[in-house]
């Protein structure tokens, strides 16, 4: 018979990050709220951990972050303008971003690293295994990468990592684990991790991408993990431990993605990522693919 452990039923989302790459335009808003089209990324983020069942979402913040805040609270003012000209599509979109989850914050003080914004969770989290989610990672809700981890770590207990294989050329950009194969196409052991190796010293070109389900044994972990690469205290890091001892906090777990996914971490990703949702929506798709197939055809 299957173990079954704790329900998962709260998100974190680390939002403290400065955002250099994406300057001037993050000089004085927040990279998670340059829009994808017409919404915030991290509005298409809790989008995703509601749409796998998590509606309790803790955002880790830091300085300048207070329209992340804002775009989750309530706008009176707006609603009522909207309301008085009759504008009910737009209402809906307005209050659509303040009825998604129960909201919470926690600032970051002192930035850092990835490892220090999820022990900034600890307080909320308590006990309970939990989601960890990256802004600069947009998966496609037709592709529900984070239920499928969630199923996992309810049915196998420890933790759970999200992966994709990546031209060896590109593993340096990333964290990546070694792995063994399991009964399940998608799913695999994890043996070991390493945060952004040379390609000649990687042990796969199996990439960690940016969504975690994690027991709070991590927690501990995190609290005596000294800074590594970069001078941070890094979350893989305190992984390799897990996966090192099952004794810590149970197995490590990757689940295999080969869905769709938008990376807005980067300035050319993130266009593309904007052309490719515009091109598939079908309020804006028609019209704008047709421009697009001009332009590449007459004008470039």
């Amino acid at each position: 018979m299957t173990e079954s452990h704790p329900r998962i039923s709260k998100a974190v989302i680390p939002a403290a990050g400065l955002g250099t790459r994406f300057l001037p335009a993050t000089k004085a808003t927040p990279k998670e709220m340059l829009p994808v089209v017409d919404k915030p990324a991290i509005q298409y983020v809790v989008e995703e951990a509601v749409g796998a069942g998590l509606s309790d979402v803790l955002m880790v913040t830091g300085r300048n972050k207070r329209p992340l805040e804002d775009h989750f609270d309530r706008n009176y003012e707006l609603e009522s303008a909207l309301t008085r000209k009759g504008d009910a599509a737009r209402l809906a979109k307005v209050q659509e971003s303040s009825d998604l989850a129960t909201m919470h914050y926690v600032r970051q003080g002192d930035p850092k690293g990835l490892g220090h914004a999820v022990l900034c969770a600890a307080p909320h989290v308590g006990d309970q295994p939990f989601a960890v989610l990256l802004g600069d990672d947009l998966i496609d809700p037709r592709d529900p990468l984070l239920s499928r981890m969630v199923e996992i770590q309810e049915r196998e207990g420890g933790s759970v990592i999200a992966l994709m294989e990546v031209e060896p050329s590109q593993i340096h950009l990333y964290g990546c684990a070694a792995v063994e194969a399991t009964g399940e196409d998608d799913v695999v052991r994890v043996t070991a991790l390493v945060e952004k190796p040379d390609q000649a010293e990687a042990p796969s070109n199996y990439a960690i991408i940016g969504r975690y389900v994690l027991d709070p044994a991590v927690f501990e972990i995190l609290r005596e993990t000294e800074p590594g690469r970069g001078g941070e205290i890094q979350l893989t890091d305190a992984l390799q431990k897990l996966a090192a001892d099952e004794k810590l906090g149970g197995p490590v777990h990757g689940v295999v993605f080969k869905g769709r996914r938008y990376d807005t971490g980067d300035r050319g990703d993130y266009l593309r990522a904007i052309v490719r949702l515009a091109c598939e929506r079908e309020d804006l798709g028609p019209d704008f693919r047709t421009w697009l197939r001009r332009y590449v055809t007459e004008e470039m």
